[in-house]
């Protein structure tokens, strides 16, 4: 590899392979991992380091600073061949493990690693630039999701069986094959052991760690997947883990006949092409792409706890893919909704990612959030509060590299979605309050509009709503069906047992998306009959147990 005689790593900073059946396999160049707090202390330096590491151009001798926090192998196009086809050979034993094995006992085991971790993993977290108070969330997401309540919810779906006299029928979900995932950039740690979760289904599964965050996802594969499929006797190639860039390694597992479904985690626009490419190579697109979400606030909401949900929308500087994107609030609430949000958006602060209680993050080019600001002050909204660059101290300069939290008020529901920040995804923290005018009779009419709007919205991942009206609860979780998720009186990111962390409809989903259970999106449907002694198939064809009655006809 680059440099692989001159690099002196600080003691302990970890180094990972590719991990492709069973085996750590080394690669052709280094990607070398910095930690996100380096780039606020000196950024310029931190990053030439880096290039000139990469490309094999750092001779020095000495140690390397502890601004380089773990490097990757990079995964040649010979080694995710290799990954394909020991997956591939892998699933055809995996899939006959028995259920219990394949999901009670390993999702068990996952979450005793992952709990007895969740410090370092936090640790890791933070050092690719997530704050501490998310990075727990995540972890606290990942343990959720290998929860004994999930894991039940799981088996459930999986495999349901009757009696019917001689017959045991089951219907059961069998697994795909080779599933490939490719993670995003702003979670890929978190989003690669959601994928995990295929295996309970008995699938194989490769993985992409992304060079530009690569460090995660190989320490919580190799350190906790890997030794839990090891102790439940997986055959090598059930997960394989690659690092590399995503063009040529997309391209791969397109072209490959191994491959049977693919997650793919990105904008929209991209992702609703390679479902295109999927379809036309016959591979299965699971897609997780941008979402939109919307916050109804209705009149007898609490009007704190709504806002201190809203403002959700600004944790990591508004990159999330899961937080409130635009809220949707009635006249009767609005000016009080504002006025608290504006009070408490304040109190979202900027700062190093290891601090207690930071939760906005840099962002690094924000020329889309001042035109997508102007975009909407030009529209004619109001600007309640924020709408400024800032220092790491919280002070405002138009060359800071943090945003305040920014909320602006859009009147009226007609024109509302020709604001880019209303229809569109902003992915920084600009937080669109739309008010419609107020009703001339009763509520009936508004609220049904309320319920359009979340079901026109052209992206689906999460909805809430605020209420203590009963009926207006009842209307509104029969009515919505735009989304993978729906909460009320609640947070709007907060994880919970039984219900999915990802997935959607419309364009955060394509036209196969839903709530995203990997277990589930990466199986299908079979139903089995098993007769406990030979019948005859004449009687079982024409001796139904439910005799047809005699047809009459008329003279």
């Amino acid at each position: 590899m680059n440099g692989t005689q001159e690099v002196r790593l600080a003691p302990g900073t970890p180094t990972y392979l590719s991990y492709v059946d069973g085996k750590n396999i080394p690669g052709t160049e280094w990607i070398y991992v910095l930690d996100a707090a380096a780039l606020l202390d000196d950024a310029f330096t931190s990053l030439t380091l880096k290039r000139k590491l990469e490309r094999g151009q750092h001779t020095g001798g000495s140690q390397l600073p502890p601004t380089i926090v773990g490097r990757v192998a990079k995964a040649g196009r010979e080694t995710v061949v290799h990954a394909l086809e020991a997956a591939a050979r892998a699933t055809r034993v995996w899939s006959a493990v028995p259920l219990d094995v394949r999901l009670d006992q390993l999702g068990t085991l996952l979450r005793e690693r992952l709990a007895e971790r969740a410090g370092e993993i936090t640790d890791i977290l933070v050092k690719e630039g997530h704050p501490l108070a998310l990075a727990r969330w995540q972890v606290s997401g990942m343990l959720e999701c290998f929860g004994p309540e999930s894991l039940g919810f799981y088996r459930a779906q999986m495999l349901q069986e009757f009696r019917h006299g001689v017959r045991e029928i089951s219907v059961r979900r069998q697994p795909d094959g080779v599933v490939c995932l490719n993670p995003p950039q702003n979670a890929p740690l978190s989003s690669a052991l959601l994928g995990v979760t295929s295996l309970f289904a008995g699938n194989a599964l490769v993985v992409r760690a992304p060079r530009s965050a690569p460090l995660g996802v190989m320490y919580v594969l190799h350190e906790v997947v890997v030794p839990a499929l090891e102790e439940v006797g997986a055959p090598p190639g059930t997960l394989g883990v690659v690092c590399g860039d995503p063009a040529p390694m997309l391209n791969t597992w397109l072209h490959s006949p191994h491959v049977d479904d693919i997650m793919y985690f990105g904008s929209s626009e991209n992702g609703l092409r390679f479902q295109e490419r999927c379809v036309a190579a016959g591979k299965k697109p699971i897609l997780e792409l941008a979402g939109n979400d919307v916050v109804v606030v209705w009149k007898d909401a609490d009007v704190e706890l709504a806002a201190e949900a809203l403002t959700e929308s600004f944790y990591g500087s508004g990159q999330l893919c899961m937080i409130p994107n635009q809220v949707l609030a009635h006249p009767d609430v609005a000016a009080a909704l504002t006025a608290e949000l504006a009070r408490q958006s304040a109190l979202v602060k900027p700062g190093r990612a290891g601090d207690e209680g930071v939760l906005l993050t840099p962002v690094l080019r924000n020329e889309k959030f001042f035109s997508c600001l102007a975009d909407a002050l030009d529209a004619g909204a109001e600007l309640v509060c924020g709408g400024h660059a800032m220092q790491l101290d919280g002070a405002r300069d138009p060359n800071g590299i943090f945003l305040e939290p920014t909320v602006v008020v859009v009147r009226g529901l007609d024109g509302a979605r020709d604001v880019r920040a209303v229809a569109h995804e902003t992915f920084f923290p600009l937080l669109p309050v739309v008010v419609p005018e107020p009703p001339d009779g009763d509520d009936a009419e508004l609220l049904e509009k309320f319920i359009d709007w979340v079901n026109t919205n052209d992206y689906g991942l999460r909805n809430s709503l605020w209420t203590g009206d009963r009926a207006v609860i009842d209307r509104f979780t029969a009515r919505v069906t735009q989304g993978g998720l729906l909460k009320v009186n609640d947070s709007h990111i907060g994880f919970l047992p039984y219900l999915p962390t990802h997935g959607g409809t419309g364009l955060t989903g394509g036209v196969f998306g839903e709530a995203n259970y990997p277990a589930l999106r990466t199986s299908h449907v079979q139903g089995v009959s098993v007769s406990g002694r030979a019948l005859r198939p004449r009687e079982a064809v024409f001796g139904a147990a439910h005799p047809v009655s005699r047809i009459h006809h008329r003279p």
